[in-house]
Formats: structure tokens, C-alpha cells, sequence
């Protein structure tokens, strides 16, 4: 059961620390500014939502989706690219389209981390997979 309830509540508190990033509800905190307290319970609940992903994803809580853990890594690493560039496209439309200014100035720098990141891990796990540095046993 608790297994379960782990993820849930990293997710929930995740998504409220995100959502916090579009209003105006931050305290100045000790460095008199409120947009970056905003900024850190962001970050802060980008950490929680990663550790929900991956909590769900692999069944225990950690940070490094080492390749031990993928049950079909030939496979599943394109779904990892293509979230990578996704996150990428995204970056692009909110710094070009958001004439709103609806998303916060950092969004675009955020969203570029992990779709480069994400990019990073799916083509080092074809690499080692399929690619170049498979070891035939």
C-alpha cells in the first residue's frame, strides 16, 4: 500500500508546486522576491513530479533510470527521444508564442533541461541497446 501511496502524494505535491509558479501566491522569502520563491517551489515540484514518474514508472524511488531497470530499453528508448523533442517543440512555442507572457519567464530554459536531458538518455540507451556500443555476448 505504500508503495502506492508514495508516487501519489510526490505527484500531488508536485503538481500543486507547479501550478503555485502561475499566480501570485509566493512569500518574498529571506531573498525579498516573490518570483523567485515562485521559481524555487517550482523546481521544487518539478523534483517531486520526476520522483512520482519514476516511482511509478520503475517501482521504487530513485533518480537514475539506469538501464537494469528498463524492461524493454530496444524498444522504448524512441518513446524517450520523441518525448525529448516534444518537450523541445514545446520550448519553442512558449519563448515565440506565449504573447500572453502566460507561462513564467524561466518555463522555456526549464523545458529545454529536460527535453535535452530526456533526448541524452533515450539515444545513449539505443546506443548501448542497438547502436554502436552493444556488446555481443
Amino acid at each position: 500500500m505504500e508503495g502506492k501511496t508514495s508516487p501519489v502524494l510526490l505527484a500531488v505535491a508536485g503538481a500543486i508546486l507547479v501550478g503555485q509558479t502561475f499566480t501570485g501566491l509566493a512569500p518574498a522569502g529571506p531573498w525579498a522576491s516573490e518570483s523567485f520563491s515562485r521559481g524555487v517551489l517550482g523546481l521544487a515540484g518539478f523534483v517531486c513530479l520526476y520522483l512520482a514518474w519514476f516511482s511509478m514508472t520503475f517501482g521504487r524511488l530513485g533518480v537514475a533510470p539506469t538501464m537494469n531497470l528498463w524492461k524493454s530499453p530496444q524498444t522504448s528508448w524512441l518513446n524517450v527521444v520523441i518525448f525529448g523533442l516534444a518537450c523541445l517543440v514545446a520550448t519553442r512555442l512558449i519563448v515565440h508564442v506565449d504573447s500572453n507572457n502566460f507561462f513564467p519567464v524561466p518555463s522555456g530554459l526549464v523545458l529545454s533541461l529536460i527535453g535535452t536531458l530526456a533526448i541524452m538518455n533515450g539515444l545513449y540507451v539505443w546506443a548501448v541497446s542497438k547502436g554502436p556500443l552493444l556488446e555481443e555476448e
